[in-house]
């Protein structure tokens, strides 16, 4: 195997930490980048990039700097910058555009993918600004240092919730010209800018159209972290609608593997990784989080909201083609994992806010 350097953004997040977890294994090098903002709690992110500095280099003495028994709730307080092992970590905005070139010219960059983004419908609906300055502007600050230091591979993050309006199962070719919230349209625009630069500048370009990913370590503004700390605390569950809405629910392992394997060339496609046209409803997700805790669900109902899809449900046969790619975690193996790594980790996770 030959060894490559990839520059992974977002490196703290839920699906990013996953992904460079899996290629130290391989054995290539990670530089992972992250502001680590409090969009939610930076404890989480903390006890990520504590796991990767343990597969990196389990003797590394950055280990007691990061500790999310310890860290603060709003603001990163580990090492700004360290090296563990293959894994190196810059804490930098890719809205930098000047630092982000800094970082491209001190070693060469085999691939970026760029998980770093701003996440969620309802919160994109109140700072709308923030997320076409991180998703689309920071897509384009590293198209720029990959066309400027000549990085040939970009794999881009991008969103199902492009599809709303559109007949199930989703496919990538698809119109999805009319999003339907801040979030959606940020995402639209870097898949276009993506395009733009594959097409004047020959940068091969994977866009992933992720599902519903939940797993361990998962974010907290996601239905099934929720679900179960409030289902076990005893606090009513906010239900926008009924809970017949459903999911094309992925397992966090599927998608991370999914994404290394669009690391390889491609030209320009657009792919869509989900749990394979299986949609699960909300309702059921509650009653396999009730009978793994033996509590009941205390479910308080709200209007359904209008920037949310009632269904979701994945066409991932392009995935399978291109990429030799499907997933392979049954939901209810997926959802007893997250449920075994919530209550585990219950001593700390009890102040996590959802």
């Amino acid at each position: 195997m030959t060894e490559k350097t990839y520059l992974i953004t977002g490196v703290a997040g839920f699906i990013a930490s996953r992904t460079a977890e899996f290629l130290l294994r391989e054995g290539h090098h990670v530089l992972g980048v992250d502001t680590c903002n409090d969009y939610y709690d930076v404890r989480l992110k903390t006890n990520r990039l504590q796991k990767l500095v343990r597969t990196a280099d389990p003797q590394s003495q950055v280990l007691n700097e990061l500790d999310p028994s310890t860290a603060r709730v709003d603001r990163y307080m580990g090492p700004k910058r360290f090296e563990s092992g293959r894994f190196q970590f810059v804490h930098l905005d890719i809205e930098n555009k000047k630092a982000l070139s800094h970082l491209f010219s001190e070693r060469k960059i085999d691939a970026v993918v760029n998980l770093a983004a701003r996440a969620g419908v309802r919160y994109s609906m109140e700072h709308p600004e923030v997320y076409m300055s991180t998703n689309a502007m920071g897509t384009l600050h590293l198209l720029e240092a990959m066309r400027t230091y000549g990085c040939p591979k970009l794999v881009l993050a991008s969103t199902s919730s492009l599809y709303a309006g559109q007949p199930m199962p989703f496919k990538e070719d698809l119109p999805v010209n009319e999003p339907i919230s801040p979030y959606a349209a940020s995402k639209k625009a870097a898949e276009m800018m993506a395009y733009t630069y594959s097409h004047l500048y020959d940068i091969d370009v994977s866009i992933l159209r992720y599902f519903t990913v939940y797993g361990p370590a998962g974010r907290p503004d996601m239905a099934t972290f929720r679900f179960i700390k409030w289902i076990d605390e005893g606090t009513p569950i906010q239900m926008y609608g009924d809970g017949s809405q459903t999911r094309d629910f992925t397992y966090v392992d599927d998608i991370a593997y999914g994404t290394i394997a669009a690391l390889q060339p491609v030209g320009y496609e657009v792919i869509n990784l989900g749990g394979g046209n299986r949609p699960i409803d909300l309702n059921e997700l509650i009653a396999f989080i009730e009978n793994g805790l033996g509590k009941k669900a205390n479910i308080n109902h709200l209007p359904f909201h209008k920037a949310d899809l009632k269904e979701t449900s994945a066409e991932i046969s392009k995935a399978e083609r291109l990429l030799s790619w499907k997933p392979v975690t049954p939901p209810e193996q997926g959802f007893q994992k997250t449920l075994d790594w919530y209550v585990s980790n219950r001593a700390w996770l009890k102040d996590v806010e959802v």
